[in-house]
């Protein structure tokens, strides 16, 4: 029974969302559910005071990936908010997403006041800690508590420290009944317009002011970019010299430095490395793992704040967080040692272009076509699609886009979901492009309320009939060995039969299909008729295997460029 001295469950959900905004977070990704509702009535409130964004998902998963999109895609936390029981566990791999890129994520999770706990009460769960590690703090607020305190530590965990990165955070409001406004309160009447939305700071840029060239040695260095990178591993590169190998995530593969085919060319110029230079979190190529773990090359990585992929002192890089010390640590290009893998990356190319290319479209083919039409925002599904970019997306000179990728645990699922945040959070027309199977474990979100504003977003489906990506790891081997006759097809490439027209219709998108890459172009190219595109790339995998060792054998024979 609620006590004289207690707040209403809606009284504490005003409290909240004030809070949260006035920190200057915009977004709320909320699902429906009854113990959320108070939280559902404020944020009404605020949205029609016009200082929040309301975006709902009947999903609880997809909302939470589209909540660490929305955080991505405007450089601010997003909050997301679900009912108790299952449906707070169904964020669960949005959180541990978040946990692993530093994506400040607050997940407000409604639940049964304590005294409801254990005695079967419907939806009631002990969640007061379930996301466990992955969150930088669980807070809970007892039924008509004021969450002054709990809402101060939360909103200062999100938004980490000097010693902690940022990341996801949950607030656990429990609510007692009644979970409804009062019966004379009406939306427009609520006092939301005296709130001053807050603005969230800005990341602190570090010091990058560079030492003059001719005062450091000469080495032969090289720059690593790896996932979400950015400007600076581009910077450095351009300024010392240095061949760059950046992952299409890393958003430093817009310098001439960078070496587009540097995956399969490390083998080549392996024993010539004298030094490497970490930045961001290497995920795709296991060349680069060799490169990093080489004993006979020097290490170091630029850290100049905390960082949440990995655990200090688990990584034999030497952390530096002084520009001027990791210039001095990489030096200067030696005479020569940009172009050799300058001239490389272009016989690379040639022989990449002379291995043919079949009449329908393969990985590499859609890479180039989609980097071509250089969409404003990309996002790069997981497993091959990702490193088909990684080889075929030719280095630009200037900036063209901005490139995504979930690679913090570099899982398949929410990618539909995280491009649909994306695209709300940007306000820019987005582009993802994924296997099938990464497209039928989110399928689902294609949904779209009815109402909602509806983002501009296309969705291209490289579509090879299963999980491409196992041929070309050992269990391909395993495969073509037939020992274990179709385990690895059935267990590992998993077929599915799917109808992307039917589902296109069912969920309202406008369908195309494109059966080459100059096919591709064109409908990127071609006026839409529609906000939502999704795009239908039909492909074979019977020959990856094949191709891929091919392809990775014949550059690796190439010789080092003679001065």
């Amino acid at each position: 029974m609620q006590q004289p001295d207690e707040q209403r469950a809606i009284t504490t959900a005003r409290h909240v969302l004030s809070a949260v905004i006035r920190a200057g977070i915009r977004d709320l990704v909320i699902s429906p559910g009854s113990r959320s509702a108070p939280l559902a009535y404020a944020a009404a409130e605020a949205a029609a005071a016009g200082i929040l964004d309301i975006h709902v998902r009947i999903d609880e998963r997809s909302a939470a990936f589209m909540a660490l999109g929305l955080a991505q895609g405007t450089g601010r936390p997003a909050a997301v908010a679900a009912t108790s029981g299952s449906a707070v566990g169904q964020m669960l791999p949005a959180v541990m997403e978040a946990n692993h890129t530093a994506t400040p994520l607050l997940v407000l999770s409604a639940d049964r006041p304590d005294e409801l706990h254990g005695t079967g009460a419907s939806q009631s769960t002990r969640q007061k800690n379930l996301f466990g590690e992955h969150v930088r703090l669980a807070a809970n607020v007892p039924a008509g508590a004021d969450p002054q305190h709990e809402l101060a530590q939360a909103l200062a965990a999100l938004a980490g420290n000097e010693q902690d990165p940022a990341g996801p955070v949950q607030l656990n409001l429990q609510f007692r009944d009644p979970l409804t406004p009062a019966p004379q309160e009406r939306i427009e009447e609520q006092r939301w317009t005296a709130i001053e939305p807050g603005q969230w700071p800005a990341p602190r840029k570090p010091d990058m002011s560079t030492l003059p060239v001719q005062q450091l040695k000469p080495r032969r260095s090289v720059v690593v970019a790896g996932h979400g990178s950015g400007e600076e591993a581009q910077q450095f590169a351009q300024d010392l010299g240095l061949p760059l190998f950046a992952e299409p995530s890393s958003n430093a593969r817009f310098s001439a430095n960078a070496i587009g085919h540097y995956r399969p060319l490390i083998t080549v110029g392996l024993e010539r490395i004298e030094r490497v230079v970490l930045f961001g979190r290497p995920t795709l190529s296991r060349p680069v793992g060799k490169l990093l773990a080489d004993p006979a090359i020097e290490s170091a990585i630029w850290q100049p704040v905390p960082v949440a992929w990995y655990e200090q002192g688990r990584r034999r890089e030497t952390p530096v967080s002084s520009w001027n010390e990791l210039q001095e640590f990489a030096g200067s290009g030696a005479p020569g040692w940009l172009e050799a893998w300058q001239q490389l990356d272009t016989q690379a190319l040639s022989v990449r272009q002379d291995l043919g290319r079949e009449s329908a479209a393969n990985g590499a083919d859609v890479a180039e076509a989609i980097w071509e039409h250089a969409p404003e925002v990309l996002l790069l599904g997981s497993s091959n699609i990702v490193r088909d970019f990684d080889l075929a997306a030719r280095p630009a000179p200037v900036r063209t886009m901005t490139v995504h990728a979930n690679r913090g645990l570099a899982g398949i699922d929410g990618t539909i979901a995280t491009a649909l945040g994306l695209a709300q959070g940007s306000k820019r027309p987005t582009l993802a492009v994924m296997g099938d199977i990464t497209f039928a474990h989110d399928a689902s979100s294609l949904s779209w309320a009815p109402g909602e504003e509806q983002p501009v977003v296309d969705i291209v489906v490289y579509n090879d009939g299963g999980g491409a990506i196992f041929s070309t790891l050992e269990h391909g081997e395993v495969d073509a060995s037939g020992r274990y006759a179709n385990a690895v097809e059935r267990l590992f490439a998993t077929p599915q039969r799917l109808s992307l027209p039917a589902l296109a219709e069912a969920y309202g998108w406008q369908y195309a299909k494109a059966e080459t890459k100059e096919k591709l172009g064109a409908v990127l190219a071609a006026r839409r008729t529609a906000n939502l595109r999704l795009i239908e790339v039909p492909a074979s995998r019977s020959n990856l295997r094949a191709e891929t060792l091919e392809l990775n054998q014949t550059i690796g024979q190439l010789s080092w460029p003679t001065p």
